[in-house]
């Protein structure tokens, strides 16, 4: 089975996930320290600082739209459907996610609020391809 312009999309979604997770961890580490991040984390943690704070927030929210892309792209290849719309929206969602989490970081709101709204669009698209009817 050859594998869609969303799909090779999927997998560039799957890697922004780990380096999120892998930035957030990192960052969380350094403002909690060491001990705090391999222990059992039976004690309140220490607040972390405005940046790092910034970075688990936008991790967090690109993990609330993943799983819809994720799903969305999978039964758009489970269903064998690809349109050019579908694929412009997956790009979308990428684009609109790699540029979120900077905006994110350095707090630009009106920026931050776009490309979220930009990611849901392009889930939207995305999920035309297999629009029921």
């Amino acid at each position: 089975m050859a594998y869609s312009i969303e799909m090779r999309i999927l997998f560039c979604a799957i890697a922004l996930g780990i380096f999120q997770l892998l930035l957030s961890v990192s960052f969380n580490v350094a403002g909690r320290g060491l001990s705090y991040g391999i222990g059992p984390r039976d004690e309140p943690p220490k607040p972390l600082g405005k940046v790092a704070s910034r970075i688990e927030r936008a991790y967090r929210n690109f993990l609330e739209t993943f799983a819809f892309f994720a799903v969305a792209v999978l039964l758009g290849q489970a269903v064998g459907r690809s349109t050019a719309i579908s694929a412009l929206g997956a790009w979308l969602y990428i684009v609109a996610r790699i540029f979120y989490l900077p905006a994110y970081v350095a707090a630009v709101p009106v920026a931050r609020t776009l490309l979220w709204a930009a990611s849901i669009l392009g889930i939207a698209m995305v999920m035309t391809a297999v629009w029921p009817g």
